[in-house]
């Protein structure tokens, strides 16, 4: 059986806000445009596989603020979660185990065979 880590509430919910703004920010970049400045599309079917890209708009000065933004947090609360003082309360393999478990904590547990948690 696994063993179960007691993370502190303070680790957890940074986990879980780092999470939560990675995804956010994953969905904000798929949604603008490909470059951040305006270009021209292009296409090239030179290499081993075909690249095109429709003319880009470039963002707007909002959008690079809110990227940024989230850029910021993201990497504010991963210093957080992995210089937690936690950490030095385990060693070695453990250690890692216990930043694999917590990278999916906020998941719910998976079922048993026999339908249970």
């Amino acid at each position: 059986m696994a063993t179960t880590y007691d993370f502190p509430s303070d680790l957890l919910a940074g986990q879980e806000e780092l999470h939560q703004v990675r995804a956010e920010l994953s969905a904000l970049l798929k949604r603008l445009p490909w470059s951040v400045e305006p270009l021209d599309g292009f296409s090239d079917d030179n290499g081993w596989r075909k690249v095109e890209r429709p003319a880009s708009p470039g963002w707007t000065a909002d959008e690079q603020a809110e990227v940024e933004k989230l850029r910021q947090r993201e990497h504010e609360l991963a210093v957080f979660v992995s210089t937690h003082r936690y950490w030095s309360e385990l060693t070695g393999p453990d250690r890692v185990s216990a930043r694999s478990e917590l990278k999916h904590a906020h998941e719910p547990p998976p079922e048993n065979p026999d339908g249970t948690q």
